[in-house]
Formats: C-alpha cells, sequence, structure tokens
C-alpha cells in the first residue's frame, strides 16, 4: 500500500528550491526512506536512476578511482542503461553510509554539477559512523525521517476526510461526540502497533495482530543485529543492556533513567559512551531535565538528571511485552506503564513537530512536568495522563510558581480552553500547532 508522509510536502520545496543542494535524509532503518524516495520518483521526475551501496562493491568502485561528478555520473548512466539528465533524473543513492567516498563526492556535485538531482539517504547508526572527512559539512541539504506520526497513520487507515476535517476545525466550536468516536479508537490501535511503516500496512491491509508483533519482533532483532555489527566489540554488552532496560526505566514511578538498573552497581562513566551511542544512532530519545523554564532551555538544563524514550511507540510496547488488550480494556493494570507509553506517544509526536527533543521540568522533590516545549517567546508546560484522571498538582505548582501564558493538560477527556489551561486530547496532539495557535489568541 501507498502510505502518505508528511516529508513528500519537504522533498518538492528542495525540489524547487533554486539554492538546492544534494539532500541527504537520514533516519533509523526501516522507516520508509526508500519507499519514499522512489515514490518522489516516480511522481516529480521523468525518471529515477537508484544505487543500492550495501553490499555493491562494484558501485562503490566508482567513487574509488577519483571524485569527478561528471565521470561518475557518466559511468553511473552505463550501470544504469540509462541517460541521466540534469533536472529530469533523479539520482537516488540508498544507504549511503556503506561508502564514504560516495558521501564525499556529495561536496563536488554540489560545487560543480548543482543542475543535477540527488537525494541520499541512510541509517542515522551509518553516517554517524562514517569517517569524519568523509561528511560533506554545508554541501548538503539535511531532512531527517521517522516512523509515521499518528496524523500520518489516520491517512494510512483511509482517513483522508477525517484528517481534512480535524486540520480546519475551530477550537471554540470543540469537536462532536461522533469525531471523538471515530478518533479514540485509532489512537488506541496506534499505541499497538506504533509507526514503523511495515507494521502499519500489515495491520490496515490485514488486521492481523499476530503478524504485527511478528514485524515488530523482527526490527527489534535486526536493531541488536546492528548493535553486533557496527558497535565497538567491547560496548555491545552494554548497548544491548542499555536498550533492554528501557521499558522497566519508564515503568518506575519518576522514569528517570538509572545507570545502576541496567548492571547493579553501573555509574555514568562505565555507561556514558554507550548509551551516547544508541541515542546517535536514532533509535532512542534523551529528555533531560531544566531547573527553571527560561531562554534558551538548554541553558537551565542539567544533563546528569534524564529520561530515556524510544522512537517508536509500538516497539515500546511489543519490547514490554505489554498485551493489546492492556490498551483496550481501559482498566487500571499496568497503569503506571501505560502512563510511560502514552509520553512516548507523545514525545513521539513532539520531536515530529518540532524536529528537536523538548525538556522535561522538575522542582526538587516537589512537582515534576512531562514536557517543556518552546514556541516562539512563549515556554508551554505539557502535562500527560494516560487514564481520565485529570489530577495533576505538579502542573498547578508549576502555574503558580512561572505564570505561563498556556498550559497543556493532555488525557483522553474532551477538548476544552479555560484559564489559560488547554486540555488537549491525546487523539489530536498530531495537529498540536494549528491548535495552540488557535489557543494563543484567546
Amino acid at each position: 500500500m501507498e502510505l502518505k508522509r508528511d516529508l513528500m510536502a519537504d522533498l518538492i520545496g528542495w525540489k524547487n528550491r533554486a539554492n538546492r543542494k544534494p539532500l541527504l535524509i537520514k533516519g533509523v532503518r526501516q522507516c520508509g526512506k526508500t519507499f519514499l524516495l522512489k515514490q518522489f520518483g516516480h511522481e516529480q521526475y521523468e525518471n529515477t536512476a537508484y544505487f543500492n551501496f550495501e553490499g555493491n562493491e562494484a558501485l562503490a568502485q566508482r567513487f574509488e578511482q577519483n571524485l569527478d561528478p561528471q565521470r561518475i555520473i557518466t559511468e553511473l548512466g552505463i550501470i544504469n542503461r540509462q541517460l541521466i539528465q540534469p533536472e529530469k533524473t533523479l539520482i537516488i543513492f540508498d544507504e549511503i553510509q556503506f561508502s564514504n567516498r560516495a558521501l564525499s563526492a556529495l561536496k563536488y556535485f554540489a560545487e560543480e554539477l548543482p543542475q543535477y538531482h540527488i537525494i541520499s539517504a541512510g541509517s542515522l547508526l551509518g553516517l554517524t559512523l562514517s569517517k569524519p572527512l568523509s561528511f560533506p559539512v554545508g554541501k548538503v541539504d539535511l531532512l531527517t525521517m521517522r516512523p509515521l506520526n499518528f496524523g500520518e497513520y489516520l491517512l494510512a487507515n483511509g482517513e483522508e476526510m477525517l484528517v481534512d476535517f480535524v486540520t480546519g476545525f475551530f477550537l471554540k466550536d470543540g469537536l462532536s461526540q461522533m469525531i471523538v468516536d471515530r478518533l479514540v479508537p485509532l489512537y488506541q490501535r496506534y499505541l499497538i502497533t506504533g509507526g514503523m511503516p511495515e507494521v502499519v500496512s500489515t495491520w490496515v491491509e490485514t488486521g492481523d495482530l499476530n503478524a504485527v508483533e511478528r514485524i515488530q519482533d523482527a526490527i527489534l532483532v535486526s536493531y541488536e543485529f546492528d548493535f553486533a555489527k557496527h558497535a565497538p566489540t567491547s560496548d555491545f554488552p552494554k548497548i544491548s543492556s542499555i536498550w533492554k532496560s528501557i521499558p522497566d526505566q519508564l515503568a518506575k514511578e519518576s522514569g528517570k533513567f538509572v545507570y545502576g538498573r541496567v548492571k547493579t552497581g553501573a555509574r555514568a562513566k562505565d555507561l556514558a559512551d554507550s548509551l551516547q551511542w544508541l541515542i546517535n544512532a536514532g533509535l532512542v530519545y534523551q529528555v533531560v531535565r531544566i531547573a527553571k523554564p527560561a531562554i534558551p532551555l538548554s541553558a537551565y538544563a542539567d544533563s546528569s538528571y534524564f529520561k530515556l524514550y524510544m522512537a517508536d511507540v509500538g516497539l515500546l510496547r511489543r519490547m514490554a511485552r505489554l498485551p493489546a488488550s492492556a490498551i483496550l480494556d481501559g482498566s487500571s493494570d499496568l497503569q503506571e506503564f501505560k502512563g510511560a507509553l502514552t509520553e512516548n506517544y507523545v514525545l513521539n509526536e513532539l520531536v515530529s513537530i518540532y524536529d528537536e527533543i523538548p525538556y522535561y521540568w522538575k522542582s526538587e522533590n516537589i512537582a515534576e512536568v512531562d514536557f517543556v516545549v518552546q514556541s516562539d517567546v512563549d515556554i508551554i508546560p505539557i502535562e500527560v495522563k494516560s487514564s481520565f484522571n485529570l489530577k495533576s498538582r505538579s502542573l498547578q505548582v508549576y502555574r503558580q510558581k512561572y505564570n505561563p501564558r498556556l498550559a497543556i493538560k493532555s488525557s483522553i477527556r474532551a477538548l476544552r480552553n479555560e484559564d489559560g489551561l488547554l486540555y488537549l486530547p491525546l487523539y489530536l496532539f498530531w495537529n498540536f500547532p494549528a491548535i495552540l495557535s488557535q489557543a494563543m489568541k484567546r
């Protein structure tokens, strides 16, 4: 099935830009980079020249002789058995992390042959490990691709009319119960599947939960294989242990990452490098605590206190072996972990929207707010609740202390805006910027 991705608009914008450079798309493995690029080439160009560097020594050799871009273009045309034409042919270099020379060549394409449209794709992990001199700093445009967000998931489920309606609705009018009743089950299923494209496609086409979980298990195993393949041998056990500890870390009441839970007696100096490896690979997000919500937020961050979340909420659920029924039945069983899963969902949506990691706020042992984001000159606290219980002393403490123009409380309950507090349903978070804009105007 064809998945509609938000990044397509960015690709079209890149194509039409006068000062366009070769584009590098990075992202975790299996998030849909190759499919999207081929779809983009099919829809926007007369033809596409696709080259995959993984296990392709003959292709890599084209870049070993020298990095003359005109020679390379000519030889690639011979390999492709089709003339590569400026403006008319999209050139795709897939898995470019397997050729440091090809990565370096992007600089010369940018400088000498800017009329050729070139997009490269690679895993965040492989690109992070590329030799320092090979990365064409300042000579490429960059985009990051992630698993499907909830809005993209709605489109994958054929809900174009629903998406159009929600995108265009006004906060003052609210949402009818009919719309809510349609969104809530879709949101619950998204927590089960997450946004990995193969998982979503399988669910939409078959509705087979067992098939979904087999694919999720395969993805998790493939990531472990990547640890073994790319990480230093001595670091592999530590990376694997940190990775497997994430559900347990989040299930604790504070959610704070504790090195000692990975391995008894372990400290930051023992595991920090391995943790950074996972962060660089894009597989986990590190949400750091701030002591004060002021601009710039980074100036008030304390990197010794943080939480770790996963790049895909469905993979987190599967890794934790949380049954799908626990999400659908609405019971209080496993409530702590369901809370962590919900936080991970909101974080994934925020990262998709802002393309950066938010912070969380904690005031000694008195209060804690799940996420803090900056929107223009406003700093907005966000409290996340997985259930219908909206009691939140922490958000109240934050508001009394800092008096933000707007605070967000997100749960499954209905949308409303009153006295600077926006009750934002979890199933609307994908439309957060538009709703936030309306709320700020009131």
